[in-house]
C-alpha cells in the first residue's frame, strides 16, 4: 500500500538517482533529504516499494534504484507540471527569432537546441510533405543542359533538385515553362502534382519549345517529392557515451545502430515492451527497457503535424526535458501555423 510517507520516499529516491545515478540508502535520504523517519523505518519501506515493483536492488549495493514502473509511476503522479524558466525560454526564443528560417530549418534548430540543452540525443519528425500544397517553383538555368529548381510548400517547406538536360534548353523555355507551372499547379496537394502536369502538357507543348525535356524533368522531381514525405533529423548522438547507463560497449552499439535508421524513429514509442504516460500538456514518456523517450507533436497545419524527441537513459531530470520539449513545439506553432502571436511566459 502506498502511503504518503512511502510516496515522499520514493519521490525522494527518484531525484537522488537522477542527480547521483547512484543506488539510493536511507543514510543519503536522511542527510540529504532530512526526512523526519529513522533509518529503519525508511530501510522497511524501501522494501516494500521494492515489492510493489517501483525500486530494484542492484547487486553490487545495499540502496536501490527506480525500475521502469517507478518512472511511470513517478511521472504519472508526482512530475510537477514545470514551466519552462526564463532563461531557456529566451534561449530557445532567440534561437528561433535569429534568423527567417523555414519550417524544416527551425524543426532542425529544435533537435540542436534541446540535445545541447539536455544534454541528451535529440530527434525530430517534420512534417508530411504529402498533406503540403505546392507554392511556387523556382527554376535557375546553370548552363544549356543544367539547371536548379526549387519547389516551395505553403508551409515554407523548400524542396532541391538538380536537373540535368540530355539536349540544349533555352533560359527562354525555362522561363515560360516556370510561368505556366506556377499558374497552373499553385495551391495543388503535393501527391497530385504528377496527375495534374500529365493534364497541362498540351499546355506546355503550345508555349514551350523543348517542352518534353522539361516535361520529363517535372514528371521525376515531383514523383520523388511526394514520395519523400517525412523529414527526421538527429542531434546529438555522441551524447550517450556519456552516460554511466550505457558504458557497456555492446549496449550502446546497439542503441547507436538503431538511431541511425530514420524508420526507428517513427516507431520509436511503439514498441511492444513500452511502458508509455502522457502529460497534461501532451507530452509523451515512453520507456523500453532502461531507455526512456519523451515526445511532444507540433501542429502547423490541418492534418499536418511533426514530432519532437529527446531520447536518454530512464534517470534523466523529467521535469526540465517535458518543459522545454513542450515550449518548443508550441514555438513551431506559433510561428508555423499561422496563429502569430509572442509568448513571454514560461510556457
Amino acid at each position: 500500500m502506498l502511503t504518503p510517507r512511502r510516496i515522499e520516499i520514493f519521490k525522494a529516491i527518484i531525484e537522488e538517482f537522477i542527480r547521483t545515478a547512484e543506488p539510493v540508502g536511507s543514510k543519503a535520504l536522511m542527510e540529504r533529504y532530512h526526512l523526519p523517519y529513522s533509518s529503519a523505518t525508511i530501510r522497511n519501506d524501501m522494501q516494500v516499494l521494492e515489492e510493489m515493483g517501483y525500486l530494484e536492488k542492484t547487486h553490487t549495493s545495499s540502496g536501490r534504484i527506480p525500475s521502469t514502473a517507478g518512472y511511470k509511476f513517478y511521472c504519472e503522479n508526482l512530475l510537477n507540471d514545470a514551466q519552462v524558466d526564463q532563461k531557456t525560454a529566451v534561449a530557445i526564443r532567440s534561437a528561433f527569432e535569429a534568423a527567417n528560417l523555414n519550417i524544416d530549418e527551425a524543426v532542425q534548430q529544435s533537435c540542436k537546441i534541446l540535445s545541447e540543452m539536455t544534454n541528451m540525443t535529440a530527434g525530430a519528425i517534420g512534417p508530411d510533405s504529402s498533406a503540403q500544397r505546392l507554392n511556387q517553383i523556382k527554376l535557375f538555368p546553370l548552363d544549356e543542359r543544367n539547371a536548379v529548381c526549387v519547389f516551395i510548400t505553403d508551409t515554407g517547406h523548400t524542396e532541391t533538385k538538380n536537373f540535368r538536360f540530355e539536349e540544349d534548353v533555352s533560359a527562354k523555355d525555362i522561363a515560360e515553362c516556370t510561368d505556366v507551372l506556377n499558374e497552373r499547379l499553385k495551391n495543388t496537394p503535393v501527391t497530385e502534382l504528377s496527375e495534374k502536369l500529365q493534364a497541362i502538357k498540351p499546355i506546355l507543348a503550345a508555349s514551350v519549345k523543348r517542352y518534353e525535356l522539361l516535361f520529363q524533368a517535372f514528371v521525376q522531381a515531383f514523383a520523388k517529392f511526394a514520395s519523400e514525405n517525412e523529414n527526421v533529423y538527429v542531434s546529438g548522438k555522441s551524447k550517450l557515451l556519456y552516460q554511466p547507463e550505457f558504458h557497456d560497449i555492446e549496449k550502446l552499439k546497439q542503441l547507436m545502430s538503431m538511431l541511425d535508421d530514420n524508420r526507428v524513429w517513427r516507431s520509436l514509442p511503439d514498441s511492444k515492451k513500452a511502458l508509455a504516460v502522457k502529460t497534461s500538456h501532451g507530452a509523451e514518456l515512453t520507456w523500453v527497457d532502461d531507455v526512456a523517450i519523451v515526445k511532444s507533436s507540433f501542429h502547423v497545419s490541418e492534418g499536418e503535424e511533426g514530432q519532437l524527441m529527446v531520447v536518454g537513459p530512464s534517470r534523466m531530470n523529467y521535469e526540465k526535458v517535458v518543459s522545454m520539449i513542450e515550449y518548443a513545439a508550441r514555438m513551431i506553432e506559433k510561428m508555423y501555423s499561422g496563429n502569430g502571436g509572442n509568448d513571454d511566459s514560461g510556457q
